[in-house]
């Protein structure tokens, strides 16, 4: 699929979001043919990836998290690196390093750059908090500023550039958790649960036989480059500003905002990303639906991976079971929510 030059042209980009939302049924039913249900997961993976948001994926093993990943990247024609993060895994490792070689001619001797396996489009960062804090400070680096620094030298990575990390939430042991700054540069945090005993017959007999399945490339980098540009574009409503802005607040227990249940679950709440991610993602998701303008609709549809990560409970709402998800279910519920115009 080719994409248009960028242009002011209103109609331009109503066709432009109708290629979007083409776009986003094909590689819906593109992955619906290797992974089968997790239809919640694939709609807030394409959202994040078109509004230029990484995601972490928390799941039991098991769930189809890396084969969801690798698919997404084979319909999209990117490049694709899996990097199974492990204990001694080193900075170096991720990102690259420069060795001497020597010219096989003027036997003159140099530094030269071997790039990393985070020089692709899509990396999948699988267990990421196997790996020590210096190892996810790297990773940190390429995420936030899509660049990598080697030696002193800084080398830009290729564009679109998406980080896809997969974490384990049942087994801790000799793990470093992620610190709540890392986690905030994650613009989803993708809860993967268990299929529904239908889809689960459904996996057991697409697995166990010999079919082979040939994916079709719906998208391009290029295109997928100006398709964000799209998102970016699409109009908000200052009521829609102030709703995400007022679901962001309420986390905080320290804000006057602050329900009281808030105020005695939650430790930490969500900062200005949030906000930010909140908005972003409503744009997507209106824009992957074929719609022009976001509404308060989308920005509830996104509060849950946007928020979940960002809202650290305190020791009363472990006692009592109350989990991140609830307290972003409550806060919708109470907070009033303002109408869309017709």
């Amino acid at each position: 699929m080719t994409v248009a030059p960028n242009t002011t042209d209103s109609s331009d980009d109503m066709a432009r979001l109708k290629r979007l939302r083409d776009a986003f049924d094909a590689m819906r039913s593109e992955i619906g043919r290797v992974v089968i249900g997790q239809d919640q997961v694939v709609e807030e993976l394409l959202i994040a990836m078109f509004a230029r948001g990484h995601c972490i994926l928390v799941g039991v093993p098991g769930l189809a998290k890396t084969l969801l990943v690798s698919t997404l990247s084979r319909i999209l024609s990117l490049s694709f690196k899996r990097i199974q993060f492990t204990p001694d895994l080193m900075p170096a490792d991720i990102t690259g390093t420069e060795i001497i070689q020597e010219d096989p001619v003027t036997r003159e001797r140099k530094f030269v750059f071997l790039r990393g396996p985070l020089f692709a489009n899509m990396i999948l960062a699988d267990e990421i908090n196997r790996t020590p804090p210096k190892t996810q400070a790297a990773l940190l680096e390429a995420m936030q500023e899509h660049r990598v620094t080697v030696g002193g030298q800084s080398h830009k990575l290729a564009e679109p550039f998406f980080v896809l990390a997969t974490q384990n939430p049942i087994e801790q042991e000799g793990t470093y958790p992620l610190p709540e700054a890392q986690l905030d540069r994650f613009m989803f945090q993708i809860s993967v649960g268990y299929p529904s005993a239908e889809e689960e017959l459904a996996i057991m007999k697409a697995t166990t036989g010999g079919q082979h399945v040939e994916l079709n490339e719906t998208l391009h980098a290029d295109d997928i480059l100006a398709l964000q540009e799209i998102v970016r574009r699409v109009p908000v409503g200052d009521h829609v500003f102030r709703y995400a802005m007022a679901l962001a607040r309420a986390t905080r227990p320290g804000e006057t905002e602050a329900p009281d249940f808030v105020r005695e679950c939650v430790s930490w709440g969500a900062g200005p990303r949030a906000s930010q991610y909140l908005i972003l993602g409503a744009k997507a998701r209106a824009a992957l639906y074929g719609r022009n303008y976001a509404s308060t609709e989308d920005v509830v549809a996104v509060a849950q991976p946007v928020l979940r990560h960002r809202i650290l409970t305190n020791f009363n709402a472990e006692a009592d079971g109350i989990t991140s998800d609830q307290i972003v279910q409550r806060l919708i519920a109470k907070i009033p929510r303002p109408s869309d115009p017709s």
